[in-house]
């Protein structure tokens, strides 16, 4: 049963909930398509917090791309064997999960610590950003913590081919009953935030900025008509 419904049936149903999900929001919510911004309230803590958490997430976007979409097959053809590419998977995937939890960590207590961030949060933004910094913590654990004190665990003979060969809808789903629980755990939920992204602000990481580096800036003004700071 965990075989046919975790491992088969609820990747796609995530799948299909991500795309038309998204979809719908584009072409019937379009308006509604953005990440608002608070740092007319605070600055220095959301700098800090989001440069270091947008950066760690395309870092350890790509160290999944590495070791869970290029089968180990191309590794080998290079002469990359397997101690040297845990050694970097360790070393880049740990600084990576690092900035990503840290940056997490950051933004929590500033909409804690700031009335006016606080009241301009809503129960979506807690949501997402509580799973991601849960999925950020047990993949930074997977890296740093548990490849030393248990094993290196070698993922990409097992959840790097049955990721894979969900795109060719003949997933080989007993691949993942053998493998470690949090790794079992960190694939769920993050499939599960895959399956959130269309109903949260996260919608906004598929809009690639083109025109932001000729658009027009964004003026505020106070009510008075002048800023007295």
């Amino acid at each position: 049963m965990e075989m046919i419904f975790w491992w088969t049936i609820f990747p796609y149903i995530c799948g299909t909930i991500l795309i038309v999900g998204t979809f719908y929001r584009f072409i019937f919510r379009g308006k509604s398509w953005y990440a608002p911004s608070t740092e007319i309230f605070e600055k220095k803590w959301l700098r800090f917090g989001s440069v270091l958490f947008h950066y760690g997430i395309i870092f350890a976007f790509i160290g999944h791309v590495m070791g869970v979409l290029i089968p180990i097959e191309v590794y080998e053809a290079l002469g990359v064997g397997e101690h040297l590419y845990h050694m970097g998977a360790i070393a880049g995937g740990g600084i990576a999960g690092l900035m990503v939890v840290i940056g997490l960590v950051v933004m929590i207590i500033r909409k804690f610590s700031f009335p006016k961030v606080r009241v301009h949060t809503t129960f979506g933004d807690y949501f997402t950003i509580v799973l991601l910094l849960i999925i950020a913590a047990l993949g930074t654990y997977m890296t740093l913590i548990y490849s030393y004190t248990v094993v290196a665990y070698e993922y990409r003979l097992t959840i790097g081919p049955w990721f894979r060969s969900l795109f060719t809808f003949q997933p080989l789903s007993e691949l993942m009953l053998g493998i470690p629980t949090v790794f079992k755990i960190h694939v769920v939920l993050s499939f599960f935030l895959f399956a959130s992204i269309p109903f949260t602000q996260l919608v906004h990481m598929f809009s690639f900025p083109v025109r932001y580096p000729t658009r027009a800036p964004q003026q505020y003004r106070s009510r008075n008509g002048y800023d007295k700071s």
